[in-house]
């Protein structure tokens, strides 16, 4: 009997700790950083084809005169593939290793430190910076994102992690936390380097979590900014990215050209409370990453308006 007793109270026991598991699991919410992973995680390259004719969609023939390698364009919300081409295939990606640079200086960074450009950080020497530069991190950062200074990267890498090579850790280390699969950064600004790649599919994941910090969508949507040094002195910066410009609903992100890599684009656009993301990788020339990432969007919003008339 005493054996029945503790047998019957174990069972009761396991009852009711499932029960409280089965309670708190259906009432854990998740927090803002889960919340975000799970938004750059949710990737549908299957859905959106099985309820719509995408070939019928306006514009949808001018997809076959884009020159570039590779590409991926999603839609935000749902994490909807519109359009894909090679999207899983490492490629150079030039200076939209950027992105990666900006997301972690303003994790690891102050923005009212000084950074000053050093012999050991002037190194490409074609960026805007100039030796003996003084500026502060936050708006160094800016001039970094909106003329795609070489140099300026360099010189964050520093700042943040002390050399270079510890700070290419922290972005291997970034892109694994990120499901960044087929990555691997091996400088903090994109030049030529055959141990620097992604792929379209990384890119957008990276694209979509940066863009979730509201400094960064803000440096990136920036089209001119007038960015002050230490001593006194300004330096006029107009962004490199057309798009902000030209593109109704542009909102960012990242420009990138190298010869190894070809012509770069990261884009984000908004319209009618649509939002999608597109990376373009090796394009053509520097116009027709700007245009073929037009075509592209505009196929893009076409498609969510016809998909969205199609499940009202």
């Amino acid at each position: 009997m005493r054996y029945y007793k503790w047998g019957l109270s174990l069972t009761l026991l396991c009852c009711l700790i499932a029960c409280h598991t089965g309670n708190s699991g259906e009432t854990k919410s998740l927090t803002p950083e889960q919340e975000r992973l799970e938004r750059i995680n949710r990737i549908d390259s299957v859905s959106l084809c099985t309820l719509l004719e995408q070939d019928s969609v306006e514009r949808a023939e001018k997809l076959s005169s884009i020159t570039a390698e590779a590409w991926l364009l999603i839609d935000d919300s749902t994490g909807m593939v519109i359009s894909q081409k090679y999207a899983n295939e490492p490629q150079f990606m030039a200076s939209l290793t950027k992105m990666m640079t900006c997301l972690l200086a303003l994790e690891n960074g102050n923005p009212t430190d000084t950074v000053k450009i050093t012999d050991d950080v002037y190194i490409a020497k074609d960026s805007r910076v100039r030796l003996n530069d003084g500026y502060l991190l936050g708006n160094l950062i800016y001039e970094m994102m909106l003329v795609s200074d070489n140099d300026a990267a360099y010189a964050l890498a520093k700042h943040i992690a002390g050399d270079t090579l510890k700070f290419c850790d922290m972005m291997n280390e970034k892109a694994a936390y990120l499901g960044m699969t087929n990555t691997h950064f091996a400088n903090p600004n994109g030049m030529p380097n055959l141990q620097n790649y992604s792929s379209a599919c990384d890119l957008v994941r990276l694209a979509r979590y940066c863009m979730g910090d509201s400094t960064f969508a803000q440096i990136v949507g920036t089209k001119e900014k007038d960015i002050p040094l230490t001593d006194g002195r300004h330096m006029p910066c107009q962004n490199t990215n057309a798009l902000l410009s030209t593109y109704e609903g542009c909102i960012g992100i990242k420009t990138g050209f190298t010869r190894q890599a070809g012509n770069c684009l990261a884009s984000a656009a908004t319209r009618d409370g649509v939002t999608l993301y597109l990376i373009l990788l090796n394009s053509r020339s520097m116009s027709s990453r700007f245009k073929e990432s037009a075509i592209l969007l505009d196929y893009g919003f076409n498609v969510m308006k016809a998909y969205k008339n199609q499940h009202r």
